[in-house]
């Protein structure tokens, strides 16, 4: 790892840790909105969101200073945070917010799936006019269609994942640390390897979560490391399987796939309480 991969890092790790601590010391009355009942029926807080936007839009702004780099942040964050605050907890997935709006109500969820997919858009086309981006002018609108549902799917899919202790952090870091290989992926990865474990103790404790905010957002920064750091093939790829475990997902329960699986069950119960 380089120096400015290490810096981005222990950044968006210190960052993480302070803004925690100080979250716990928020009044009450700030921190109730946040509070929701995990699987096990405990009560966790939801402010691990902000931290990790907070956390993750430093660590972004010293190691890939750019505005597509704090776009893919701060956007998905605010929209995610608008649902976990004022959501329908009732209407879920993308089948039950599209069944909502066909009926002529739109949800808070709906508009976040809009805000996503304008959001990568927005940040696939910042991408594309970039000079290091790959190859020539030509194919660039293919190129930004398939950039856009690589960073809305991610973004999307760790949400999906938030739903165990631990689960979708253990996908962001790991699939992190590999994009730390391709340098030009490596401060956006660094930033997520850092973030991811600034919050990690708490969320494996059962004490917070990522909510939609933290979910979205670093999903959100996983999806613009990958279109960085992979190919165009490779990005293809990405997308077709993003696309795939999202329709995926309306038909099955990854939870019950990953607790019939015995190795998939002991990644996700590393390091939670027993």
């Amino acid at each position: 790892m380089t120096t400015r991969a290490l810096v981005t890092a222990g950044v968006g790790l210190a960052a993480a840790r302070l803004l925690t601590r100080a979250s716990r010391r928020l009044p009450a009355d700030v921190r109730r909105p946040w509070e929701r009942h995990n699987h096990a029926g405990a009560t966790v807080t939801l402010l691990e969101g902000p931290v990790s936007v907070g956390a993750a839009t430093l660590a972004v702004a010293i190691g890939s200073p750019s505005p597509s780099s704090l776009i893919v942040v701060v956007a998905p964050g605010l929209l995610g945070g608008l649902d976990d605050l004022t959501g329908d907890t009732g209407t879920k997935g993308l089948r039950g917010h599209l069944g909502a709006l066909r009926s002529g109500r739109v949800t808070t969820g709906a508009l976040k799936v809009v805000g996503l997919g304008a959001t990568a858009a927005c940040v696939a086309l910042l991408e594309g006019a970039s000079p290091s981006s790959h190859g020539p002018g030509a194919g660039r609108l293919g190129r930004a269609l398939v950039d856009t549902v690589v960073i809305a799917g991610t973004a999307n899919l760790v949400n999906l994942l938030d739903l165990r202790p631990g689960r979708a952090l253990k996908v962001t870091t790991a699939a992190g640390t590999l994009l730390l290989a391709p340098p030009v992926a490596r401060p956006l990865a660094a930033g997520l390897v850092g973030v991811g474990g600034g919050v990690l103790p708490e969320d494996l404790a059962g004490e917070s979560m990522l909510g939609d905010c933290g979910a979205n957002a670093l999903g959100g920064l996983l999806g613009l490391a990958l279109v960085r750091g992979l190919a165009p093939g490779g990005r293809l790829g990405a997308a077709a399987l993003v696309t795939g475990l999202t329709l995926l997902s309306e038909r099955v329960s990854f939870t019950r796939v990953i607790e019939s699986t015995p190795v998939l069950r002991e990644i996700d119960a590393w390091g939670r309480r027993r």
